[in-house]
């Protein structure tokens, strides 16, 4: 491994530390985007039961906003019951809002180190091939050892930069279609909730129209 470090020049120090901060954002996504984590159902029961009774608990409010994303988003329907449908709707729109923004957490990050180690990898390749061009003038062609450092270093940086974009355009963009189907599922309960806080006998889902928007906020697109 320190062999091909040294052969690819100092541009892999850059490479290397986007791989080591890439590993690091894909490992905690996965642990912090789990359903369990985001969308439990034991938030969906605590809520339900919140929303049967005449008024809210303090105690079990706090318990919703302290379980989950989730919680706290029905949380604060549940902390606005009695209000007309648009106040509802609205006040449980902006507390999605902030949720979708931690479930995008590190995404853009991810994203930029998709788009920028290739480049790292490209930029490798030409001062490794200028490195070559460099010992051509001085002392031709005549002596491959002197061209092979500066061709090794094109080849290895491009590898290194490539190795790690690919995984890391993969997980964002999977991350992304993670983050998506959780918030449909938080629009889903929350127009559960809604339904219940409005009328407790209603069993029907409402129209979509009706359905508190959860914002799905992206983060920057990356280079495909």
């Amino acid at each position: 491994m320190l062999e091909i470090l040294l052969a690819g020049g100092w541009l892999m120090l850059p490479i290397l530390a986007c791989s080591v901060v890439a590993l690091a954002i894909i490992v905690e996504r996965f642990y912090a985007l789990h359903s369990a984590r985001v969308v439990p159902q034991r938030a969906r029961s605590l809520a339900q039961r919140c929303a049967l009774q005449a008024t809210a608990n303090p105690e079990q409010l706090k318990a919703l906003r302290s379980d989950s994303p989730l919680g706290r988003v029905l949380a604060a329907g549940l902390a606005n019951r009695g209000v007309p449908r648009d106040v509802l709707k609205e006040a449980i729109e902006e507390a999605g809002r902030h949720e979708v923004h931690g479930l995008n957490r590190f995404l853009n990050a991810l994203g930029t180190i998709a788009a920028i180690t290739p480049l790292l990898g490209l930029l490798g390749t030409v001062i490794g091939m200028i490195s070559v061009f460099a010992t051509i003038t001085s002392a031709g062609v005549g002596n491959p050892t002197a061209l092979a450092g500066g061709i090794s270093q094109a080849l290895m940086t491009t590898a290194a930069g490539l190795f790690v974009a690919i995984p890391s355009l993969v997980f964002s963009r999977y991350f992304h279609r993670r983050v998506d189907d959780l918030v449909v599922t938080m629009e889903q309960e929350s127009l559960l909730l809604v339904q219940t806080l409005l009328d407790p006998s209603a069993h029907r889902a409402s129209p979509d129209s009706e359905r508190p928007k959860v914002a799905r906020r992206r983060a920057a697109p990356t280079a495909s």
